[in-house]
């Protein structure tokens, strides 16, 4: 999986009116959880584009004054008009625990029910998954060349390569819906 680094600096005042003026100097407040203690600092807004606007998952390495650790995001939150980035979790990595991840899925194949007319209309974009941080992997590929009209392919039917699926094996990842005008050609042909 690919690591992406963010280059942060430790925070010497906590609370509302700091963290206020760090946003609008172009920097996210951050936290680092998961070692003995936890680390507050800030990093550069524009350093999170590679991390968060992607449609692949990946590892963070996190310089915090000269520091290293290699980390997760865990949670990340955002103003809810202008997208500006208010928080940032981080979660330390240990090669000796599991960790739980949201993966992205990349279909893979042509559709025939597609070919033939019908819209494959995603329902889960992302996977939970819970595994060591070597196995990880960035993308779940998932074949949809069986998919016909009205069929779905279903979390359950994915094969798990040295990691868990967390999802309910019950839920569809993806459906090739049949169009109005093709649902009115199958009733008159019968």
């Amino acid at each position: 999986m690919k690591t992406v680094e963010i280059i942060g600096f430790k925070r010497a005042n906590l609370g509302k009116s700091e963290a206020k003026a760090l946003r609008l100097e172009g920097n996210a407040p951050c936290v680092l959880y998961g070692g003995e203690d936890q680390i507050h600092f800030y990093a550069p807004m524009i350093l999170f584009r590679e991390l968060v606007y992607t449609s692949k998952a990946a590892f963070v390495d996190l310089n915090i004054e000269g520091e290293h650790f290699k980390a997760i995001l865990q949670d990340i939150q955002f103003h809810p008009v202008n997208e500006m980035i208010l928080h940032a979790d981080f979660l330390l990595l240990d090669d000796k625990k599991p960790i739980k991840m949201n993966i992205p899925v990349e279909f893979k194949g042509n559709s025939p029910g597609v070919v033939k007319g019908g819209k494959l209309t995603t329902k889960l974009r992302k996977i939970t998954i819970k595994a060591f941080p070597e196995d990880m992997p960035e993308t779940i590929t998932v074949d949809i060349s069986n998919l016909d009209l009205g069929k779905s392919v279903k979390v359950g039917e994915l094969k798990a390569e040295n990691y868990e699926i967390l999802n309910s094996r019950f839920v569809s990842i993806a459906t090739v819906q049949i169009p109005r005008a093709l649902r009115g050609k199958e009733a008159g042909a019968e």
